[in-house]
């Protein structure tokens, strides 16, 4: 592999990965939570999720303007994301309904499970050909496994997200709670699912030390982790 490829092929560092994927989150909620009302008032609470997602669906056009300069290039799961970020953020805004804003996730959640398990069922692993260069040594049975693991937990975190929308939403007052429940729920689940894969994904020849890279030395990128 000489220099080039080598730079071409370089995984974006985590912390960046996160600021990329978590950022523009964190401003919606930033902004929600500084224009929302200090008292009950409906219609100043339907203002700040407006502005907040008026603030959220900017910040994701920069993340991914920044990840096509920064990093070289865009992630299918990053374009979707923000695609559905913006569509529904424009009728979160045109409509005045935080539904729009909850129901997102779960739509991209489906449809990325769908997609997976639709591979894994044609003989194919998508998150191969996106992650093939941070993940070297792993053979094809691996990465099928990987595929419908992934794919069966988009479908938990979907019905999670659900859950977080029954119990958490704007007319009972208790939306701001589940804004903070992609923190303090969703994020850890996948970090704690992430984490569970490695066993097999050794067994199926990944090295944690780099050992299945042919020059020794290889930097290993985060599983895919859909934007909130």
């Amino acid at each position: 592999m000489n220099e080039a490829q080598a730079t071409a092929a370089k995984p974006k560092p985590g912390w960046q990965n996160m600021l990329v994927d978590y950022g523009p989150l964190v401003i919606f909620i930033a902004v929600y939570k500084l224009t929302s009302p200090a008292e009950t008032d409906v219609d100043a609470e339907i203002a700040a999720v407006i502005k907040g997602t008026g603030a959220f669906m900017i910040a994701a056009v920069i993340a991914l303007i920044i990840s096509k300069w920064k990093f070289g290039s865009v992630s299918p799961m990053l374009i979707f994301s923000t695609v559905l970020i913006v569509g529904f953020g424009g009728l979160t805004i045109f409509f005045a309904d935080p539904f729009f804003i909850q129901i997102k996730p779960t739509i991209i959640y489906c449809v990325l499970g769908a997609a997976l398990l639709v591979g894994v069922w044609m003989g194919k692993s998508f998150l191969q050909m996106l992650l093939q260069q941070a993940f070297e040594g792993v053979d094809d049975e691996g990465w099928l496994k990987l595929s419908r693991n992934w794919g069966l937990f988009f479908f938990v975190l979907a019905g999670v997200n659900e859950v977080l929308r029954y119990l958490y939403n704007f007319e009972n007052g208790k939306f701001e709670t589940y804004l903070w429940a992609d923190f303090w729920v969703i994020l850890p689940l996948t970090f704690l699912f992430t984490f569970s894969q490695i066993p097999m994904l050794m067994k199926h020849g990944f090295s944690i030390d780099g050992d299945a890279d042919e020059e020794g030395e290889h930097d290993t990128d985060e599983e895919p982790r859909p934007r909130p």
